[in-house]
């Protein structure tokens, strides 16, 4: 079956709005087991927008057309479908008196360019739509059954969710629906996981699909039988180990966050290089007041020494980006806000800062515990600055995860240099 997505709009084509709505029914159509074959943007421009009805006319099974329904000269949709197809646009009676109640309970007029809405072309069937003004249309044309949309991503969705798929599944031959298991890896590279789960021979039945996400890789496993899908979400487990994140939908927070509360820990953050991002990644999920307790901005070196009890001859002797300092600053940040964990980043996250000895990418960790402290020097090789930081908080969460799940912590990373690595038993 080929299904098409047109998108219009010279906001959307120039790039000035970003097309979600293309992203979003792509994803949705997906997950209901049924899948585009090809995707178009064009201008408001009549004959751009007749060209590919025509063309999209002849090859596809379903076509959805967004954008370009509305009241205003440049929305030309109705108007492109009516010249396509050679039949007049006309009066839909029914999304006439419509629009004239709707705008009569706002106290409102309904006005020529209003009135607009309502014409459709000549055989259309109305689609309606709840939330907006402008309602859609569908029509047969050669092989394709069209489906018009207005642009806004709410009235779109609805319409798409409500009544456009349902009568697709309803015109055209069922599919059954796959089921999708997503696993999301960190320290691993989409070449490197490539290579090492395509040696799985998993099942013939199997989909294989990558995402990055940077720094994260999503891995994906797609399939209509549910025992193929288990047996080979069984391989690759085995095969990445502890590369793998968490499983799933949802975020790296979210699943930590449900580590601490089911353990009932508590976190105190030391921040520098990455400047707040490890907290503002965290509080990001509602409820992470239940086991974040605090964060520092310790930016400047007397900082640390003033908010997270750093002491000034140990900055002084191994310089602020170092495991000694980095220790101190995790074990500061839980003993002073009485938590059971704390962590703590200082780095060089450039452009400038960097020297022979700590080069720009270089970055102190340590999670400290009560029973323990490990912290851990490395090199990210990242060129910008936001880069450097993004792996910087996805490399402290991972500590977090690894020690609340009884892993190694001295975890090799891919590309990134470890430097230094030091576990020590607190007093």
């Amino acid at each position: 079956m080929r299904i098409e997505f047109i998108s219009t709009g010279d906001e959307v084509l120039s790039g000035q709005i970003v097309d979600t709505n293309a992203a979003w029914i792509s994803q949705h159509f997906f997950h209901q087991g049924r899948q585009f074959t090809r995707r178009h943007t064009v201008a408001d421009d009549l004959d751009s927008l007749i060209d590919i009805i025509t063309e999209t006319s002849h090859r596809a099974d379903v076509v959805i057309m967004n954008g370009g329904l509305g009241p205003t000269s440049d929305d030309l949709s109705a108007e492109a479908a009516a010249k396509a197809m050679g039949v007049p646009l006309s009066l839909s009676q029914k999304w006439y008196d419509h629009l004239v109640t709707k705008y009569a309970k706002s106290n409102r007029t309904l006005s020529v360019s209003d009135e607009k809405q309502a014409w459709l072309p000549q055989g259309s069937e109305v689609v309606d739509n709840p939330v907006g003004t402008a309602c859609g249309f569908s029509f047969q044309f050669n092989r394709a059954r069209f489906y018009f949309t207005p642009g806004v991503p709410s009235e779109f969705k609805h319409m798409v969710t409500e009544q456009i798929l349902p009568d697709i599944q309803q015109r055209f031959t069922p599919v059954t629906i796959p089921t999708l298991i997503k696993i999301k890896t960190f320290g691993i590279s989409e070449s490197v996981l490539n290579e090492q789960l395509c040696a799985l021979n998993l099942p013939d039945t199997i989909t294989l699909g990558f995402r990055v996400d940077f720094p994260t890789v999503e891995v994906k496993l797609l399939s209509t039988h549910v025992a193929d899908l288990q047996k080979a979400r069984l391989q690759v487990l085995a095969e990445l180990g502890e590369f793998i994140l968490f499983e799933g939908d949802g975020s790296f927070a979210q699943y930590l966050q449900h580590l601490m509360l089911e353990k009932g820990h508590t976190l105190s953050l030391a921040e520098s290089c990455t400047g707040g991002l490890i907290a503002s990644e965290l509080i990001a999920v509602a409820g992470s007041s239940g086991y974040l307790d605090s964060s520092h901005v310790t930016y400047s070196n007397e900082s640390k020494c003033r908010l997270v009890s750093v002491n000034k001859a140990t900055i002084d002797k191994y310089g602020a980006v170092s495991i000694a300092v980095a220790a101190e600053m995790a074990q500061g940040a839980m003993r002073n806000a009485g938590v059971d964990f704390g962590i703590a980043v200082s780095g060089i996250a450039g452009p400038g800062g960097g020297s022979d000895d700590k080069p720009v990418g270089t970055v102190a960790f340590a999670l400290a515990s009560h029973t323990h402290t490990v912290s851990q020097l490395l090199f990210i090789p990242r060129r910008d600055r936001q880069g450097i930081r993004t792996v910087a908080l996805y490399v402290a969460l991972d500590m977090l995860r690894r020690e609340l799940l009884g892993l190694d912590l001295a975890a090799e990373f891919g590309s990134l240099e470890r430097r230094a690595y030091c576990d020590t038993v607190n007093s």
